[in-house]
């Protein structure tokens, strides 16, 4: 029996159907599913031009699509018709199995007009065209599953964000479904007009314009946030879907960032094996970095600092930027990130990265944000930095995938990282734990973020002045203790799948 998992992106290795968080951890579920034998099965779009790649040209970074050649990745199944528009959109499936896991992603082949449904993950023309193409992924998936899979092999489905809220209404004879929303942020609570519901499925919502994340939650028998701050922050947004909300921590599948001697070595508290697989890390990110670094790399002994994330203000990439240029020589920076190609301030914050790489000999910015190179840098740092403003981050992985590989992270209190790290321990801890969401415009959010800069700047450089320490080494093996018996995908997949008797 299938778990079905519905999705707007997923991460997968040689696959651009993704712009970061939602679509790492779909692909690592897949693959800790795979691992397990569980079968499991996710329906997503397919983008002929991936996500957002950018050409740097002097401060100016352009956007491009992502070139890749899906059709030497995926494999080809067959052609079926759903209609939208009242007009039959040829559909074309294309997958990739690992074991007992599948991917099937769906391409709008024509007519014309449709085909931008496949073209750009999270990249649109209109809301118009935005909220079709969910229409388009919600009756392809119903196609799928009920044609091609069939609803008697289905155990249960899940709806990964608002934007799959419309798979219910498609799939009207099936009922097993849940929810699971990935950030507090109002760009994950879309609205649409009640006439699209009643024109494409015959549906009549009640209200108008229609909250997604309310009809996905009216439409599942369990709503999911990932973490317990979240949960918490997710009730006092919406108090009228709290009666089936819970919570699952997100997980990484470890196994795919850090290589499996790292483990072994924690596991045995050898510390000499612990430190020689920390420094082959190390040079593995140097060597990513070391065309852009006007260093000696060799013989430089500064403890490498690395932010990598979404370009997005709430992320706060203005505080290492900010850090960098209060403290140029302590240490050596790594950042890393792209943001959404009409964010106007993240836009900024990449130029502001641009110029920090520009001036500063020991400062390298990897505007080529992909999984690979996150697999490098998160775990070849010396300290990775988490900082969004607290409230707004729904869990975050990457410094579940840091602290495996023993890198001890500087985080605000946000996200999960309240259940995973204790200042001192096992990382380092900074700003207010702020359970409600402050709009982060606000003069409020401006004051908090000048005193939560001045805790980071202060921890930030005791961290540095710890490191290569008898006392760093003892918060790096911590940190790894602690994501290698807390922060599995293993354990994810248990909370979600163990009442179904699938794993």
């Amino acid at each position: 029996m299938y778990a079905v998992s519905v999705t707007p992106e997923i991460a997968l290795e040689g696959v651009r159907t993704y712009s970061g968080g939602l679509g790492v951890l779909e692909g690592d579920k897949f693959l800790g599913a795979s691992e397990n034998g569980m079968e499991y099965l996710v329906l997503t779009l397919l983008y002929r031009g991936g996500y957002v790649d950018y050409v740097i040209r002097g401060w100016g970074p352009e956007p491009r699509p992502q070139e890749w050649k899906y059709d030497s990745v995926l494999n080809s199944e067959d052609e079926f018709s759903v209609v939208v528009k009242g007009e039959e959109i040829k559909v074309k499936a294309w997958s990739l199995t690992k074991g007992s896991a599948k991917a099937v992603f769906f391409e709008a082949v024509s007519p014309e007009w449709a085909t931008k449904f496949s073209e750009r993950l999270y990249i649109e023309d209109s809301v118009d065209e935005r909220n079709l193409k969910y229409v388009f992924l919600a009756k392809a998936a119903a196609h799928y599953l009920r044609e091609v899979v069939g609803l008697e092999n289905v155990k249960v489905v899940d709806l990964q964000e608002a934007y799959t809220a419309m798979v219910p209404l498609a799939l009207s004879e099936f009922k097993e479904f849940r929810f699971i929303t990935h950030t507090p942020g109002p760009w994950g609570h879309p609205t649409v007009p009640a006439s699209l519901l009643r024109e494409e499925f015959g549906y009549e919502p009640g209200e108008d314009p229609v909250n997604l994340t309310i009809l996905a939650a009216r439409h599942s028998r369990k709503v999911f946030t990932v973490s317990r701050k979240h949960y918490e922050i997710t009730m006092k947004l919406f108090p009228q879907i709290s009666g089936n909300l819970t919570y699952v921590t997100n997980g990484v599948f470890i196994e795919r960032y850090v290589p499996y001697e790292l483990p072994d070595a924690v596991k045995r508290g050898d510390l000499a094996a612990f430190r020689e697989i920390r420094e082959i890390l190390r040079n593995k990110l140097l060597a990513e970095v070391r065309d852009q670094l006007k260093i000696d790399i060799e013989s430089d002994e500064r403890p490498v600092v690395v932010w990598a994330r979404r370009l997005a203000p709430y992320k706060r990439p203005d505080f290492p930027a900010r850090f960098i240029r209060d403290h140029p020589d302590d240490a050596i920076y790594v950042l890393a990130g792209k943001p959404h190609p009409h964010d106007r301030r993240g836009i900024e914050f990449m130029r502001e990265f641009i110029r920090l790489a520009n001036e500063y000999g020991n400062v390298a910015y990897v505007h080529r944000y992909d999984l690979e190179t996150a697999k490098v840098l998160l775990t070849g740092a010396d300290i990775l930095l988490f900082t969004p403003f607290s409230g707004w981050e729904a869990c975050g992985t990457s410094y579940m995938k840091s602290m495996a590989a023993g890198v001890p992270v500087l985080a605000s209190r946000d996200g999960g990282v309240p259940e995973l790290i204790k200042d001192g321990v096992n990382g380092w801890l900074f700003g207010q734990d702020l359970r409600y969401l402050i709009p982060y415009d606000s003069v409020e959010a401006a004051e908090i973020n000048e005193r939560d800069y001045e805790e980071f700047s202060r921890k930030l450089e005791a961290a540095i002045r710890l490191h290569g320490s008898e006392e760093y080494v003892r918060i790096s093996m911590n940190a790894s203790r602690t994501a290698l018996e807390r922060a599995g995908i293993d354990l994810v997949l248990k909370k979600y799948y163990g009442e179904y008797g699938l794993i």
